[in-house]
């Protein structure tokens, strides 16, 4: 098996080199023999404000949590958040009753 790399456009393995580029033979896609750049995460809130590492958040609507009878109430406050890797949507943190929440970031906004 040889090292040419699968089209990342359609995902199929008929590559070729053609000078510094590779092209897929299938669809016709044309990219850099180089491997791309993975981009930062952004995780952004409700309203789209970046959050970071240690930021300070507010529920915007009353949620059910599973495995707890006490829900989140809508403006509780979770300090502390911690980013979940490769996922833009949920974050981690705790709340003044419930430990261990994940919660996803559209019900959400910086504090």
């Amino acid at each position: 098996m040889s090292d040419v790399p699968v089209c990342p456009q359609c995902s199929l393995e008929n590559t070729y080199a053609d000078g510094a580029l590779m092209v897929c033979a299938d669809c016709g896609f044309e990219w850099s023999g180089e491997a791309p750049a993975q981009a930062a995460l952004v995780v952004r809130d409700s309203n789209g404000n970046v959050l970071v590492q240690g930021d300070t958040v507010t529920v915007i609507k009353d949620l059910k949590v599973k495995g707890s009878s006490i829900p989140l109430k809508q403006g509780t406050v979770i300090r502390g958040i911690r980013l979940v890797e490769d996922d833009a949507e949920h974050i981690e943190g705790n709340s003044d009753k419930i430990k261990g929440l994940v919660l996803k970031t559209c019900f959400l906004r910086k504090a």
